[in-house]
């Protein structure tokens, strides 16, 4: 396979998932029992049903709905919240929200890195994946309800401003960051990706020469250790949705999650979009390594295919 493949597949991938999520998300909807804007807005409980259906082209099908949506996305304007918060306009929505989830993923993603780092430097030996994988058995909900019990129980149900507040964000990346296997999977896929590249006769013949192994293999993992992370970001991105919940984060994973309940169709595609955009990004930066890395390995002298 031409090493060009992989790198333009995923960017063709991150490209198309902001229109497919949506398009997924549209189709659902429509599929439901029933007319979608007798849906949202029951005749018996909500008046204005006919003055829904014109304001979000509901009449128009689903593809009048999901374009005239897109449309309006790009230009940033993702319409007012039906239910959730109603009348708040979307958008104002979604800039509250993923401040606070990019800030629970990227504290999630802190044990991940160091248990990668220290597997590839070699600091943590084999002999510690039981500890690793004894903490991973621990499922990522149950350990969100201890926390949670813990937090509510300390300082209030209520309690969401001030250090409280941060103390659930810390504990919510401490569970996306070491649960459901997380860092485990860290700290053995890493150090697997090692072993399996020092078995090369290049690396080999670089240790005879005093090389280290870090610097000879790197350019050579580090695509599939970038994949690698990709897929735990991924992980974690899902799970936040879960933890938030139980936690009470009002992150991104919370918004979509009451947009589901509440049946906010236009909180769940801004939500689902947000989310599509955050996949997208991950297999960009993928391939762009992928790239970098083909580009260094053929045309560096000092390392072989």
């Amino acid at each position: 396979m031409a090493w060009w493949i992989r790198p333009l597949v995923r960017i063709v991938a991150a490209v198309l998932l902001p229109f497919i999520i949506p398009a997924f998300i549209t189709g659902v909807l429509w599929a439901l029992p029933g007319d979608p804007a007798e849906i949202l807005c029951p005749p018996g409980f909500c008046d204005g049903t006919e003055a829904l259906r014109d304001r979000f082209h509901l009449n128009d099908g689903p593809w009048g709905f999901y374009w005239a949506w897109l449309t309006s996305a790009l230009q940033g304007d993702f319409g007012r919240s039906w239910r959730v918060a109603q009348g708040i306009p979307v958008l104002e929505l979604l800039l509250e929200s993923v401040p606070v989830s990019s800030m629970v993923v990227g504290l999630a993603m802190v044990p991940i890195l160091l248990g990668s780092l220290g597997a590839a430097l070699g600091v943590f030996s084999k002999r510690l994946d039981a500890l690793w994988q004894g903490i991973g058995l621990v499922p990522a909900v149950i350990l969100a309800l201890l926390f949670a019990a813990y937090v509510e129980v300390t300082y209030g149900a209520l309690s969401l401003d001030g250090w409280p507040a941060m103390l659930r964000i810390l504990l919510a990346a401490v569970v996306l960051g070491v649960a459901d296997g997380a860092l485990a999977s860290a700290v053995m896929g890493t150090r697997s990706v090692f072993q399996e590249e020092v078995k090369q006769r290049y690396v080999q013949m670089a240790l005879l020469r005093g090389e280290s192994v870090l610097s000879n293999a790197l350019p050579n993992v580090l695509p599939a250790l970038v994949g690698q992370m990709r897929s735990r970001v991924l992980h974690i991105l899902s799970g936040a949705v879960i933890v938030e919940v139980v936690l009470g984060i009002p992150g991104l994973g919370q918004l979509l999650w009451d947009g589901t309940l509440l049946q906010d169709f236009g909180v769940v595609l801004a939500a689902g979009w947000g989310f599509s955009l955050l996949s997208g990004a991950m297999l960009l930066v993928q391939a762009v390594f992928e790239i970098g890395i083909a580009m260094y390995v053929r045309y560096s002298p000092k390392v072989q295919m």
